[in-house]
């Protein structure tokens, strides 16, 4: 890349963070003291603006880059994200949105302790939304550590530590100062220039074969390597061996269920002030999702088509630069003007995207820290020698702010609490993306959908339709699922045994597959089984009668 165009690069990644620093000053200005303003944004959003930020949080870096580029080197077993991502959303619009909305006030914790023992499982479930949390933004760093080393033209480790250190700085700047309605702006505006951007790209590759479909995978297929097996199920996922076999199952089933239980999606059906409104904004994010993962298709082929796999895979061996490679090409060639132009304008969007997604994540890790972490341990450790009489109080000591005044100051250090606790999940976050620079972002991000769906969607379900549910089947089921997903990810090729591992040098995959999930999600159904089964304490049928009222209903929603 010739100088002029470096520079042409940096003026446009530039003009993305100024724009999100002066989105986040302007949402940064009104108060953000209270937990409702610091975690949902007063719940003043509409549908229409959650339904732009739902989609914009969740067209992630993965969708963006990864997909395309899985696509690009995989053919039809690569599609099997595309198609995942949006269907899992079916799922969440049938059973979800509404019910979550209803029960639920910042977390997925939240929903669940209405109707138990709140300590144990705001505990564990605030373990678990932290750990999904962590695996989703370390797939955001490596995309963004790929996408700035591809368009400085500088491949070298420095740049890609110096990009990742650099985006972690943002993230933690957006949620600490902008909270969640600085978080939402930035998803809205992302998600109108990332919609934008693909389709101006799906229109240029349209245009290159006349609109004609066919002749568009027909040259994707031929100039894959691989002919007809390219737009066959097999490159990936689904070939002779048995472990490729289950492999794809695994994904598929980690993919679809995994969207119900994540986080940073759950705490968006809070913004909004009613039930009927998270409905609705479920239906307009499907519109926008299914749209964009149609898009991402037409990339994926055209990449393959216009490149040539080969070509993408010497670039990024994950195939993370398919999109910036394919743009370069339709604008008339790397070393045109025009083509540098157009890479630098997707990669500009692709960070924008990055940027965003990486905000709504790190808030929805603080609120899991300070909401339900910090606020149960805070309780459980109080002092012995308080007593209750108008106000907790301390005999023969300082006596802490009582009745209204309390409760302010509660939640001002709460809120105080999540603050700090962004910048803990964005160290570990950074450290984490830092060993896992070589691997696909969309593969990373399957990993999070499967913890997701083994830990936090069982116990979710369980306590939303099973009458007999307990606390004790509640901790059982997050930490059976949550510790069986992360000891098979460790204990998987995706870690060692293999070139493209995270240490490559060792060799400990006792587990064949790469995702967990069609082991540990039923692992997480079984434990919450077994421990409710096991369980000493009877189920509160009057609690469990309320929630279903209030889960239907939305009577006594906050």
């Amino acid at each position: 890349m010739s100088g002029d165009h470096r520079m042409l690069t940096l003026l446009l990644f530039g003009a993305v963070v100024v724009a999100t620093l002066a989105i986040t000053r302007r949402a940064g200005s009104r108060r953000q003291g209270s937990p409702e303003e610091f975690y949902a944004g007063g719940r003043l959003f509409t549908p229409m603006e959650n339904g732009f930020a739902i989609a914009g949080d969740y067209m992630s870096a993965a969708s963006f880059l990864g997909v395309a580029g899985l696509i690009a080197l995989y053919g039809y077993d690569g599609m099997l994200y595309s198609v995942g991502f949006l269907v899992a959303w079916l799922l969440v619009l049938l059973l979800v949105a509404e019910m979550v909305r209803n029960c639920g006030r910042f977390t997925l914790a939240d929903v669940v302790a209405v109707r138990m023992r709140e300590r144990p499982v705001r505990i564990a479930l605030g373990c678990s939304s932290v750990t999904v949390s962590v695996l989703y933004l370390v797939a955001q760093l490596v995309g963004a550590g790929s996408l700035v080393a591809l368009l400085l033209g500088d491949h070298g480790a420095a740049v890609r530590t110096w990009t990742v250190l650099g985006v972690g700085a943002l993230m933690v700047f957006y949620v600490v100062c902008g909270g969640m309605r600085a978080t939402t702006w930035i998803q809205i505006v992302k998600a109108l220039l990332l919609m934008g951007g693909a389709l101006a790209l799906s229109v240029l590759v349209l245009l290159r074969f006349g609109g004609d479909l066919a002749g568009l995978l027909t040259s994707a297929a031929e100039n894959s390597g691989h002919g007809k097996d390219f737009l066959a199920p097999g490159l990936r996922y689904g070939g002779a061996g048995w472990i490729s076999r289950l492999d794809f199952l695994s994904l598929g089933l980690a993919l679809v269920l995994g969207t119900a239980g994540l986080p940073h999606i759950l705490a968006r059906f809070c913004t909004v002030p009613t039930a009927r409104a998270a409905r609705r904004s479920v239906v307009w994010a499907i519109g926008l999702i299914g749209g964009f993962y149609l898009m991402t298709i037409v990339l994926g082929t055209g990449a393959a088509a216009l490149l040539g796999s080969d070509a993408v895979r010497r670039s990024s061996r994950s195939g993370n630069t398919a999109v910036p490679l394919l743009a370069a090409e339709l604008g008339g060639g790397a070393d045109s003007t025009g083509g540098a132009a157009l890479a630098a304008l997707v990669a500009a969007i692709g960070f924008a995207t990055i940027l965003a997604v990486v905000a709504g994540i790190t808030l929805a890790a603080s609120a899991a820290v300070a909401h339900d972490l910090y606020a149960s341990l805070a309780r459980r450790e109080r002092p012995e020698g308080w007593r209750r009489e108008g106000g907790w109080r301390r005999p023969g000591g300082w006596e802490p702010p009582v009745g209204r005044e309390r409760q302010r100051w509660g939640r001002k250090s709460e809120v105080a609490v999540a603050r700090v606790a962004a910048v803990g999940v964005g160290a570990v976050a950074v450290g984490l993306s830092l060993l896992a620079r070589e691997l696909n972002v969309a593969f990373l991000v399957g990993l999070a959908f499967a913890v997701a769906a083994s830990a936090n969607l069982p116990v979710l379900l369980y306590a939303l339709f099973w009458r007999r549910f307990t606390a004790r089947g509640a901790v059982w089921s997050v930490h059976g699922g949550l510790v069986s997903a992360v000891v098979l990810v460790v204990l998987s090729p995706v870690v060692s045994g293999g070139p493209q591992a995270l240490f490559p040098g060792r060799d400990f995959a006792y587990f064949p597959l790469e995702n967990p999930g069609l082991v540990s999600v039923p692992l997480g159904f079984l434990a919450g089984w077994l421990g409710t089964l096991l369980s000493r304490e009877d189920p509160d049928a009057a609690r469990h009668a309320e929630t279903e009222v209030r889960s239907l209903t939305g009577a006594g929603a906050v």
